[in-house]
């Protein structure tokens, strides 16, 4: 918001100098100068309050905070009051220990002074009078945790955030959204332009690639050109032939131009009794043309002369009128003999081809038609080329990544990004709380903005209708969210004894859904890894029409926590992957498990159905992608090792050692329309991996990139040949890759 209101300011400014109105324009100078919200710069207001804390201004600093609370605080919903009171408590903290760590104790002492009235009712701060009289308070066990870096690091980031968030929801003018609006539809002319060069480069590929295909049905040049003769050329020509060559009605001329296999026995051409059968076969088969330039100027030149001979030995009235043609006096002339010439040599034939036996005209024809295969399989080279070229264009890339877009309206790392089924929008939630519905066609737009006072842990959209959002909470409830409407439908108390609910799941038909409850962890800290003992959960099946519990699915050997679910197509089957390594396939019309087998060595962290549902995918904590045989409990048909950063747990450093650990949550792959890819995550963006169905089980395929913090869940919208995978990662960015299915 910071940079768009910049922005604004500075259309604004050249408006007015634009108008004349210069008196406006030094007023709005000098106002902005002073601006105590710096032009919503989160990153400028922690700069000021951090420069009232380093020089002691106790007056400016509570000054500053006031005018925020009135100016922004106040405008918010009553539960976030103690979270803005908790923030003020820690900067007042942030202030008394800088002024300790500085040693200049006075400043300590007239902090408590002048805030003794305010301060000396609230319980946080009972224990903090006696901090000017203890000698090291940094090695009291009550305070030494705020003389940590980490300590203060914390707090910054905490309120970073928390302005972040604020001026977010903020409502914004018009105005502000020019700019954005500018830039989109600059970026989608140039992504159609990209576009539209892209579908002419295939075109054009498609073309040549055809042409290259069908380079044997082409007629030759001579034939091409037969429309520009007159009716006088024509006859011109024919009076020119030798008397002894060759004569066949027009209809089987053009005969020898086509397929082999499109003739019929009833339209063979017909011959002189004095023709040899090297004559007949000449008038059966298209010449070769994958000769080189020698060996075809040679056979011309030894045909000319054999043909030749044979008009001088049969009639020597032919001759003479092949001589007189020899020597035409105009230049139309020299035209036609030149098509006579090529006629000649499309009729030629290479004596190596020739049979030695004499016979009729039906002996001769199997071999005509045997000798005319290799021709219509691959004519000439440039057709074989052509053919491997149209072959390759596949087997190189399946997918073109036409585009890539950001989507960067949260501020902590992601946990889940889904697209609804309809792929029209995508609801996405990160470890703050904050979920947001946007939509990314035509353009990319946030629709809802919902902000949770419990922890959110688990999403999922509902199928019908499609509108509708599951969220499940850390306090042991599920939300129903109209995301048209923007507000809670239902709250559904689900167990008080387990309140993760680790994970959702819809039927195909909506008219249930599945919830994975688990116990609280110690510490109730999400993003900290999982203990090594499996933690004790509940499979329920809840009813959406009358939102009451339907049953609770039986878990063996114990009750585990159910960390991903999934149905099939029809929602007859669902399968689970859980904390002890079990994968769990359930009849969801008898309500029971149908078979259970150990998959992983530690967590199931996701699981998915095949395309032909034949089969299950899992993804677990040792770091293996195994395909399952459902048909046979526990055989694996493949087995492929996957990188860290694939599986998790997620890693993302930062300043001074800092290590932000997340395990995984959302889905972790995600197939494509016809389940013959895979995306799954990495640290720089998604990868894609063609299915093989052998060693190894993966292929790689393409790296989609864009990120630079590591890609913790993924989820892949397609449609007929269009494709749009999304990849969220722990610096709250999400990309959106459009791809392009090349189809074989």
């Amino acid at each position: 918001m910071g940079s768009a209101v910049e922005r604004t300011d500075e259309h604004v400014r050249e408006y007015l100098i634009y108008r004349g109105f210069n008196g406006t324009l030094k007023h709005m100078d000098t106002e902005i100068k002073v601006d105590k919200e710096k032009g919503f710069r989160v990153d400028k207001i922690i700069d000021q309050l951090q420069q009232f804390v380093q020089s002691f201004d106790l007056f400016g600093l509570k000054e500053y905070w006031l005018y925020l609370d009135r100016r922004l605080f106040c405008r918010l919903e009553d539960v976030y009051r103690s979270t803005v009171n908790k923030l003020r408590t820690s900067l007042y903290r942030f202030y008394v220990i800088n002024t300790i760590q500085r040693g200049n104790l006075e400043k300590t002492q007239e902090f408590f002074q002048k805030q003794a009235l305010e301060l000396q009712s609230q319980v946080e701060w009972r224990d903090w009078f006696i901090l000017p009289f203890i000698t090291t308070p940094e090695q009291n066990p009550a305070f030494s945790p705020y003389f940590s870096r980490q300590w203060a690091d914390t707090f910054l980031v905490s309120l970073h955030n928390f302005l972040s968030v604020l001026f977010q929801c903020m409502p914004q003018p018009v105005l502000l959204s020019f700019d954005a609006e500018v830039q989109k539809m600059t970026s989608l002319t140039e992504e159609n332009e990209q576009l539209r060069q892209l579908l002419f480069a295939l075109q054009t590929s498609r073309d040549q690639r055809e042409g290259d295909e069908m380079v044997h049905h082409k007629l030759p040049v001579y034939v091409q050109n037969m429309d520009r003769l007159g009716d006088t050329e024509l006859d011109l020509v024919s009076s020119q032939r030798p008397v002894s060559t060759i004569t066949t009605p027009s209809r089987n001329f053009f005969s020898t131009f086509l397929p082999q296999g499109r003739r019929t026995p009833g339209k063979l051409p017909q011959f002189t009794t004095g023709s040899s059968p090297s004559q007949v076969a000449v008038g059966r088969k298209d010449p070769p043309t994958n000769l080189s330039a020698k060996s075809k100027e040679a056979a011309q030149a030894k045909d000319m002369k054999q043909v030749s001979s044979q008009a001088s030995s049969s009639e020597p009235a032919s001759s003479q009128s092949q001589q007189s043609t020899n020597q035409p006096s105009h230049p139309r002339h020299k035209r036609i003999q030149n098509h006579e010439k090529e006629r000649k040599e499309l009729f030629s034939k290479p004596l190596a081809q020739t049979p030695e036996k004499k016979g009729e005209v039906g002996e001769v024809e199997p071999l005509a038609e045997s000798s005319s295969e290799p021709p219509d399989s691959c004519s000439n080279s440039r057709g074989c080329r052509g053919g491997a070229e149209g072959g390759g264009l596949s087997a190189e890339q399946p997918f073109i990544k036409l585009s890539q877009e950001e989507y960067g309206e949260h501020h902590s790392s992601i946990m889940h990004c889904r697209v609804d089924c309809s792929g029209r929008r995508v609801a996405s939630l990160d470890v703050d709380g904050v979920i947001k519905v946007w939509s990314f066609n035509p353009i990319m737009q946030t629709k809802a903005t919902i902000m949770s006072k419990s922890p959110l842990l688990s999403l999922e959209w509902a199928t019908k209708p499609d509108r509708l959002l599951l969220l499940g909470s850390g306090v042991g409830t599920v939300r129903l969210y109209d995301t048209d409407a923007k507000k809670n439908l239902y709250e559904m108390n689900i167990d008080e004894t387990h309140p993760r609910i680790l994970s959702l799941a819809c039927s195909p038909s909506g008219s249930s859904f599945v919830c994975s409850a688990a116990l609280s962890l110690p510490g109730s800290v999400e993003s900290a890894p999982r203990l090594p003992v499996p933690v004790s959960g509940q499979l329920l099946l809840w009813d959406t029409k009358t939102v009451k519990q339907q049953l609770q699915f039986s878990l063996e050997p114990e009750p585990v926590a159910i960390n991903c679910t999934a149905f099939n197509h029809n929602g007859n089957l669902l399968v689970t992957g859980a904390a002890d390594g079990v994968i769990r396939l359930f009849d969801m019309q008898q309500y029971e498990s149908a078979m259970s087998w150990r998959a992983h060595d530690g967590e199931v962290y996701s699981v998915e159905f095949s395309y032909d549902e034949n089969t299950v995918f899992s993804i677990g904590e040792d770091g293996k992608f195994i395909q399952w045989n459902i048909h046979r409990c526990g055989v694996k048909q493949s087995e492929q090792v996957l990188p860290q950063d694939a599986t998790g747990p997620f890693i993302l450093s930062g300043y001074s050692g800092y290590k932000q650990v997340q395990v995984p949550r959302g889905r972790l792959f995600a197939f494509d329309s016809e389940g013959q890819h895979i995306l799954t995550c990495s640290s720089t963006g998604g990868l894609i991996y063609r299915l093989t169905n052998g060693e190894p089980a993966l292929e790689s395929v393409l790296s989609l990139g864009g990120h630079k913090a590591p890609v913790v869940t993924v989820d892949w919208c397609s449609a007929v040949d269009c494709g749009t995978c999304l990849t969220a990662s722990m610096d709250g960015k999400i990309k959106l890759s459009t791809l392009l299915a090349q189809k074989s």
